[in-house]
């Protein structure tokens, strides 16, 4: 047992199962033994590989397109370059890179970092250097601005609730304690107002799963993006309209029990896009539809850009960059299973290289 699943042990011995969202919130962010604050869980080293961490390309691609969003919109200045889930800052080191080519852009830019983890907070700092960085705990501190927003393998770790369909009401995913073994558990069924609507589109035993905190930071960020002006690109994996169970963990970049060792693996959900784009709607922007992240990155221009890099490379160098590249975009790699969706504001043309809703 982890030092975090010995509290959580003694806490539901004391008080009773909790629901898989508190689970997963203290797994990750527990400020002492959280899986996010206490270590630096990125690249080969580490227990997953992000795709800035693949390639450069695809910070440059996602740089490339709100490069061109800026210029749709008039240039404004200043303007908001912020990230939510920085990760090493790779992402955005690559971005700023990429908008130095565009007249403006980098000298309107402020850049503001989403992020709770101070482990994580030194390797942005340290990677983005020299440019001046903002941090903050929350997307509601960002300044009133135009903001132009990047999310990536962000919302897959907020934190789930998972309801399994028994009859006409709905069994939540719990978690309990069997002698001194954390074990998955169920609460009994009942009525829920939330899940009415899926009643129509579910059978017995479907597993529906609601992120609590999803759609109301997708409109804290599309209310900023309507009145302000900027771009929203969420990227991640998921889908459209949530069934199944696709809560998982990842260790040492292989699956493993979300339950056998509390802060000590990665543990995440899939993103159900579909409230995302409702909740951006609402609050006055536009949203694009669900664009696969393959498609995404061919449209603005991945491939010639892996071309002209493979040219200065050769042997070993050369087989990684077409690998990487493939990872990137191929249907049975990230490709696919990746998705992303644009937020942006009523009046402005639809950001390059993703469908129309």
């Amino acid at each position: 047992m982890t030092p975090l699943g010995e509290l959580l042990a003694r806490r539901i011995a004391a008080t009773g199962p909790v629901g898989l969202d508190s689970y997963m919130a203290d797994c990750l962010m527990h400020p002492d033994h959280g899986y996010y604050a206490t270590r630096d869980p990125f690249g080969r080293a580490g227990d997953f590989i992000t795709a800035p961490e693949i390639s450069q390309m695809f910070g440059e691609m996602l740089g490339l397109c709100l490069a061109q969003a800026w210029l749709d919109q008039g240039r404004p200045a200043p303007f908001i370059l912020a990230e939510c889930g920085p990760g090493r800052g790779t992402l955005m080191a690559d971005v700023l890179r990429t908008i130095r080519t565009v007249p403006g852009m980098q000298e309107a830019a402020q850049v503001h970092l989403i992020e709770a983890s101070s482990t994580l907070r030194e390797l942005q700092c340290a990677k983005i250097a020299p440019q001046d960085v903002v941090f903050h705990e929350s997307i509601s501190s960002l300044p009133e601005a135009p903001l132009f927003l990047l999310a990536n393998e962000f919302f897959d770790a907020l934190p789930i609730r998972q309801f399994i369909r028994q009859g006409p009401g709905w069994a939540e995913r719990q978690v309990g304690l069997q002698g001194d073994v954390l074990v998955p558990g169920l609460a009994p069924p009942a009525p829920l107002e939330a899940l009415q609507h899926r009643l129509k589109d579910t059978r017995e035993e479907d597993v529906v799963e609601i992120c609590p905190a999803a759609a109301p930071i997708a409109g804290e960020i599309a209310t900023r993006i309507a009145a302000h002006g900027g771009v929203a690109l969420i990227v991640d994996y998921g889908h459209w309209h949530s069934l199944g169970d696709t809560f998982q963990a990842v260790k040492d970049h292989a699956p493993c029990d979300p339950f056998a060792a509390p802060g000590e693996a990665d543990l995440t959900a899939h993103v159900d896009f579909e409230p995302l784009a409702q909740a951006a709607r609402a609050a006055g922007a536009q949203a694009s539809a669900m664009t696969a992240q393959g498609v995404l990155l061919e449209r603005l221009g991945i491939t010639a850009r892996a071309e002209a890099l493979a040219r200065k490379l050769d042997g070993a160098a050369l087989q990684a960059h077409i690998a990487a590249h493939r990872r990137l975009t191929h249907p049975e790699e990230m490709g696919q299973v990746f998705q992303s969706l644009a937020i942006f504001p009523a009046t402005a043309p639809l950001p390059p290289g993703f469908d129309a809703a």
